[in-house]
């Protein structure tokens, strides 16, 4: 006869080590790895995004670029970002950013729900926070995950999954590069 307590409590065990394989590396992962990402001096002065969006099936909905401004004040950093999708939608964020002693920082802007946090460490940045996004003719909370790999001194990739309720809906792959 098959104990139910056994299967349920090895279901509950293989469900839990599914879900902590599946888990992403955290930015210590990255330590030593070049070239040194330093979040103020990259995003620094006028950059350009090239991207795309996908759905949760990988197909391609949209196209953007995406022309950034970014100024500093010490610790304090303002990056504006101006979206044009292919569609021709047009889309305007202004994050205010808070650079901590520890490579983590915050970030706040209209459309994000609370406050982004992020750090860095190596070549990599890591941030998360929710965003009210347009959808149907009405906005949809979700969770941005946002990873950021710098690739040369001026060029950067950037991934970012989009999740509700846990479930990755799409993705956003950026090219961001600074404009000389």
């Amino acid at each position: 006869m098959i104990n139910l307590k056994r299967v349920k409590v090895a279901m509950v065990l293989a469900v839990s080590f599914f879900i902590a394989s599946c888990s992403a590396p955290s930015v210590e992962h990255y330590k030593g790895s070049e070239p040194n990402f330093d979040f103020k001096t990259f995003f620094s002065g006028d950059l350009k995004a090239y991207g795309v969006v996908q759905d949760f099936k990988g197909e391609l909905t949209r196209k953007l670029v995406v022309d950034l401004n970014a100024t500093w004040d010490g610790n304090k950093g303002t990056i504006e970002e101006d979206f044009v999708y292919d569609d021709g939608e047009t889309q305007k964020r202004i994050w205010k950013i808070t650079l901590n002693d520890d490579n983590t920082l915050t970030g706040t802007a209209s459309d994000v729900l609370g406050i982004a946090t992020g750090e860095s460490d190596g070549s990599v940045f890591h941030w998360n926070y929710n965003v009210e996004i347009p959808y149907d003719g009405s906005t949809l909370e979700v969770n941005f995950d946002d990873w950021m790999y710098l690739v040369t001194n001026t060029r950067l990739i950037n991934r970012t999954s989009i999740v509700k309720f846990g479930v990755e809906v799409g993705e956003v792959t950026l090219v961001i590069e600074k404009v000389e």
